[in-house]
């Protein structure tokens, strides 16, 4: 019996997010080292800042910080993303207001002028830029599938959903810890005539595979997937992560 994915919701709380600071690596396909990342969370009440930053070794940029409420359940504050240089084929600086559903992309023309753009948006509870990890922390190993909005950086914002199962359990080992993890899927649906140009172009986003270490202190130790929903797949891992029987 196949379980049927839930309407997108907010998720509940179960694991109250602290200040951390942890280190992350990113490869290619083949194995190659492409970027080092930081990430941070600071903590002020029910309000979490957490900044994810990776620095690619051909001086390109990922660095998306993001705010958002755990109070019950977990609910987006703002988003700010940006990537640029030349990994990235098309560079973003792309900020999410969700109380104000003010949407602000900014690009950079071939003679370098900056362009603003700015469009109120009705944007709902379960809008989860920046913050999906974080979500799957918080839902347990066998949970039924469901659905989180996302607003992706196209066309000044297009709201779209992303659809997360959890498909396996799997032996990951950390800092001379074995730990047992989740393993989600996350499938972007874009759905109507963009899901068909997107497959019929080749544009169509890429499942991202997420590995989260199970416990009562859970993170995510490992990220296979398309930086920004597009380009090629790479592997984010914790440093200091290995897969074993």
């Amino acid at each position: 019996m196949v379980a049927t994915a839930a309407l997108a919701e907010p998720v509940s709380v179960r694991h109250i997010q602290q200040p951390m600071h942890r280190f992350m690596v990113a490869r290619s396909g083949d194995g190659r080292t492409i970027a080092s990342g930081e990430f941070s969370q600071v903590v002020q009440g029910d309000e979490v800042t957490m900044r994810l930053t990776y620095h690619f070794v051909d001086g390109s940029i990922d660095d998306e910080t993001t705010t958002y409420r755990q109070q019950g359940t977990f609910r987006l504050v703002r988003d700010r993303h940006i990537q640029k240089g030349p990994f990235f084929t098309k560079p973003i600086d792309f900020t999410v207001e969700a109380a104000t559903g003010l949407v602000t992309s900014r690009t950079i023309d071939r003679n370098g002028r900056t362009h603003t753009e700015s469009k109120h948006m009705n944007l709902p509870d379960d809008l989860a830029n920046g913050f999906v990890g974080t979500l799957l922390l918080n839902v347990p190993y066998n949970t039924a599938p469901f659905r989180v909005g996302m607003l992706v950086p196209v066309g000044g914002g297009r709201l779209i959903h992303l659809l997360i199962s959890s498909v396996d359990e799997q032996t990951v080992h950390l800092a001379g810890q074995t730990f047992k993890a989740t393993v989600f899927r996350i499938h972007p649906e874009l759905g109507g005539i963009v899901g068909v140009i997107a497959r019929l172009i080749g544009l169509q986003p890429k499942d991202v595979m997420v590995w989260v270490l199970e416990g009562e202190d859970p993170a995510v130790a490992v990220i296979v997937g398309q930086l920004g929903g597009y380009g090629p797949v790479i592997s984010s891992d914790l440093v200091g992560t290995s897969f074993g029987k």
